[in-house]
């Protein structure tokens, strides 16, 4: 199966539509990935008309081939914008330059994205140091990966 036609289709049946392509995998076996999100969450009956249509499509070209049709894991790192902007206000987990950041997600615009972190800070005045908010903010294409912290 050809990725950039089977890519026209998704995109054509999501036209018009609050939903946004996030992954679309084809493996060498033509085991086909597709995974959807919204900021209002992802309906499984929405997910199963996406099938539906593509199946029609498929089978006209394709003899062989699974098909999975359905919506982002909670555990899965973000891959768009719009997922950023879905998790605004909720903890995340950020590894950047080798390092694992936990905090709330504070804000999301067209470059960059803040994550507010609890971070143990030295203060002037202080012998020890004092646990304080620190805002971090990086651009989409910094951070290894980030997704939703579950363990917060």
């Amino acid at each position: 199966m050809e990725k950039k036609q089977l890519q026209e289709w998704i995109e054509q049946y999501l036209e018009g539509t609050e939903y946004e392509l996030v992954t679309l995998e084809i493996s060498a076996g033509n085991d086909i990935l597709v995974e959807v999100d919204r900021l209002a969450g992802v309906d499984v009956d929405f997910c199963a008309e996406l099938n539906r249509f593509l199946v029609e499509k498929l089978d006209a070209v394709e003899p062989d081939y699974s098909l999975e049709v359905g919506s982002v894991s909670l555990t899965d790192p973000f891959k768009t914008k719009m997922q950023f902007e879905k998790n605004l206000g909720h903890e995340v987990e950020a590894l950047v330059e080798g390092k694992k950041y936990r905090g709330q997600l504070v804000s999301v615009d067209e470059e960059t994205f803040s994550v507010d972190c609890e971070e143990k800070v030295s203060v002037e005045g202080k012998k020890r140091k004092q646990t304080q908010i620190v805002t971090h903010t990086w651009r989409y294409d910094e951070p290894k990966y980030v997704k939703y912290d579950l363990k917060f």
